[in-house]
């Protein structure tokens, strides 16, 4: 199936690695153009170099995403090096346990900065040019909106926020023929939650604990099918489709307990 991608710019924020790797990867295999939005060089030169070894194009800005004017800079870079964007996956973030009884105030503003607020600024700062595209924006959202986890108010206020925003910039951008889609994965393998699981007396038994509850073949789901996913709703094979929560889970959140 042609996606229609070849030679379209894909900016995504947090695109280094984990998941944001893994769609960093789907779209330059699909002939698009990545700029990878991440504030780890090491790990953006080696996904670029990565990236460069399999013939494909990148471009890349180190920014802090928690700071607006990074953002700013981050669509500025892309279009003076790209030219165009076609398309924005929010995506960075990450799971810093923000508890209502463990957290604070601060600590809870400085949460929603880290995974709420830059999803705005990108989509804000970038408009401008997704309108002259008529692009696509993807919003990497969390099972922890829907389901909670306990322990991360500040994350899941985040995510909570994503799904509210997915389907407020839908609605608001249907005129200029721009489509907004979420994508809420659960349980994958990423560096981070590896870093989370390791947090556990006994992170294998964790492991197998969260895994056996996994309805669908009983494993994690993998970046590449959260990736794919993403690739399919940015391109012009869903082009109907906005406003909608797409969850990639093996059937964790709806199946299990219909299951048991």
């Amino acid at each position: 199936m042609d996606l229609g991608l070849a030679n379209k710019v894909v900016l995504i924020t947090g695109g280094d690695k984990g998941i944001g790797g893994g769609i960093t990867r789907a779209v330059a295999k699909e002939g698009a153009i990545p700029v990878i939005v991440a504030r780890d060089v090491h790990a953006i030169q080696k996904t670029q170099a990565e990236l460069k070894a399999s013939g494909s194009r990148s471009f890349a800005v180190t920014a802090e995403l928690s700071r607006p004017e990074d953002c700013a800079r981050a669509v500025r870079e892309t279009l003076a090096v790209a030219g165009r964007l076609d398309a924005l996956v929010n995506n960075a973030g990450v799971n810093d346990g923000v508890g209502l009884e463990s957290g604070n105030p601060e600590k809870f503003v400085v949460s929603l900065q880290k995974n709420l607020l830059h999803y705005y600024c990108m989509a804000h700062y970038a408009l401008p040019a997704l309108k002259a595209a008529r692009g696509s924006i993807v919003n990497i959202g969390s099972k922890v909106a829907i389901t909670g986890q306990g322990n991360t108010s500040g994350y899941a206020a985040a995510k909570g926020g994503i799904m509210g925003l997915t389907r407020e910039w839908a609605v608001e951008l249907l005129p200029f023929g721009i489509r907004v889609n979420s994508v809420l994965p659960a349980e994958v393998m990423t560096p981070l939650y590896e870093r989370w699981i390791q947090t556990f007396p006994d992170p294998q038994a964790k492991l197998a604990s969260i895994i056996s509850k996994i309805p669908l073949e009983k494993r994690m789901t993998t970046s590449e099918e959260i990736a794919a996913m993403v690739v399919f709703l940015i391109s012009s094979q869903s082009g109907h489709t906005t406003g909608q929560h797409m969850i990639v889970d093996g059937g964790y959140v709806h199946l299990d307990r219909a299951l048991t």
